[in-house]
């Protein structure tokens, strides 16, 4: 019997002492596992982080040089030489208000009002100071400004009540809607009022304009290409934000989406650009579209030739998906346009569904030039949105 009892214990003493070896290799395998399983993890994570964002190594110095020296500048020189002709043409019709005469300084008007599509966009430096494009380009103009001005004598073009008194629009109405037709009009020049006030608004028009250029010419020029930092008062940021803004305000609301009604109840046909001439709002929308498509894409003014542009800027962070899209999109815009009557007024009278499809095509470039392209850049947008599109 005693013997039966220490058998007992040693058993029961061995099976408790087995328990505890098997308790412990349980929680050896257990650490084991645990540890092996935070490696793994830690080295999964460093291994499928995902495609890490490419440096931004783009000389931006290049693309400002390169939007100064081959884009903005000669731009202004042959606006500048437009408008000298402009001013001579000028000149011989208020001298002998005939049709010859006429019909020349209406040619020289459109020429010039062509090349400043191309330069229209480029609000910055002496041009932001002057409120130059205020002074060129608002319309619909206000004929009934122009007319007390005429009328009175009395008047200052520069003031920003007469922003909309002044400038191509201003010109547009006294060259083609100030009376009924031809031999009215031609009767309204033999009043010295009008010729005068005709001659201040082309005379206004060189002398901004040469400002301007002066001022690219002898300082600013420097100051432009040098500012390549990616801060909200670099010239780099400031001039991409004011081309993006140009494109969505000035050119896809003002010359298509106002007319067409999209940010009004009905259509405003009267809002268009070019409304006297009534031949011109398809073709200066155009023209305005291929200036910032040759702008992005760092076409030279006076030639075929590229350089450092937006398109290589996002090449260079490997985008060129999002390049391809903008060129396509603005590619797609145009072709909108072409469809449309070369009166715009006519068109959203007799089918403004084309109108508005055309300001869809536009609509969808914004998106990648505000958007996408801005973040690519790493640029904020500087300015409020406030037409609810």
């Amino acid at each position: 019997m005693y013997y039966l009892i220490q058998l007992l214990l040693l058993v029961f003493l061995q099976n408790i002492y087995f328990n505890m070896i098997m308790i412990t290799v349980r929680k050896f395998f257990l650490v084991l596992i645990t540890i092996s399983f935070v490696v793994a993890c830690s080295s999964s994570s460093s291994d499928d982080s995902g495609p890490t964002e490419p440096t931004d190594t783009f000389n931006r110095g290049s693309l400002l040089i390169n939007i100064a020296d081959n884009i903005i500048i000669p731009a202004l020189e042959d606006l500048e030489t437009k408008l000298s002709t402009l001013k001579t043409d000028k000149q011989a019709f208020i001298s002998n208000p005939n049709q010859t005469n006429l019909e020349a300084l209406r040619n020289s008007w459109i020429s010039t009002y062509k090349v400043w599509q191309y330069v229209e966009m480029f609000n910055i430096g002496k041009a932001e100071e002057l409120l130059y494009s205020f002074q060129m380009n608002v319309y619909p103009t206000n004929t009934v400004d122009i007319e007390s001005n005429i009328t009175t004598g009395i008047y200052d073009l520069t003031h920003p009540n007469n922003n909309d008194a002044v400038g191509f629009p201003a010109l547009d109405y006294l060259l083609y809607g100030v009376a009924a037709d031809d031999t009215a009009i031609l009767a309204k020049y033999a009043d010295s009022n009008y010729t005068e006030y005709l001659s201040n608004l082309v005379d206004q028009m060189n002398s901004l304009t040469s400002t301007v250029l002066n001022d690219w010419d002898s300082t600013y020029r420097s100051v432009f290409i040098s500012q390549t930092g990616n801060t909200a008062t670099s010239a780099l940021n400031k001039f991409t934000n004011d081309f993006v803004y140009y494109y969505e305000k000035g050119l896809r609301a003002n010359k298509v989406g106002i007319p067409a009604g999209n940010f009004s109840a009905i259509p405003l046909p009267d809002k268009v650009e070019g409304l006297y001439s009534k031949v011109y709002s398809k073709e200066l929308t155009l023209i305005a579209v291929q200036a910032v498509q040759d702008l992005f894409n760092g076409k030279n003014y006076s030639s075929s030739s590229t350089s450092a542009s937006f398109k290589s800027y996002l090449v260079s962070l490997e985008r060129n998906d999002l390049a391809t899209i903008i060129n396509s999109r603005l590619d797609d815009a145009q072709q909108k346009l072409q469809a449309l009557n070369a009166d715009f007024t006519l068109q959203i009278s007799d089918d403004n569904t084309k109108m508005t499809e055309a300001y869809d095509a536009l609509q969808l470039v914004v998106v990648s030039l505000k958007v996408d392209m801005l973040q690519a850049f790493n640029i904020s947008v500087d300015y409020v949105d406030a037409d609810g599109d």
